[in-house]
């Protein structure tokens, strides 16, 4: 069943554009609004972690400008994209390059979790007391 506000759009051809006039009004306002938000969320979240894996395989910082300028001119030649199936088909295929360029071995602060710092001197075991007393006797 084809709506009243699709038929006036004409959209009911074989046009492509209309079709995808269609798809739009068809959707809600809020549920295109929620899709669109989890895109929009999904490509920054793409964009940091591909720019934080740039950094990995930069070795020096006029290195990595370079390639970070690079990477926003990839990011900024489709920002105009409105069709919400044409941003994830991009977004799919930009997080299969991230994926696939990785860096197989990330660079990670030394004392944060995974890096070689972290948990270096632990908690000592239950029961050991530690005294400082630097060096006070007890001669009462």
């Amino acid at each position: 069943m084809i709506s009243e506000e699709v038929k006036r759009s004409g959209a009911v051809g074989g046009d492509l554009r209309g079709r995808k006039r269609a798809n739009r009004l068809e959707m809600s306002g809020a549920s295109y609004l929620a899709r669109r938000a989890a895109q929009k969320q999904r490509v920054r979240l793409l964009y940091r972690r591909a720019l934080k894996d740039t950094l990995n395989w930069a070795v020096h910082r006029h290195l990595f400008y370079n390639d970070a300028d690079e990477l926003r001119k990839k990011f900024d030649a489709n920002k105009h994209v409105e069709d919400l199936e044409t941003i994830d088909r991009l977004t799919d295929a930009a997080e299969a390059t991230y994926n696939k360029f990785r860096h197989p071995d990330p660079y990670i602060v030394p004392w944060a979790p995974g890096g070689s710092k972290f948990c270096r001197n632990p908690e000592p075991p239950a029961g050991i007391e530690i005294v400082y007393n630097y060096g006070r006797e007890d001669n009462d």
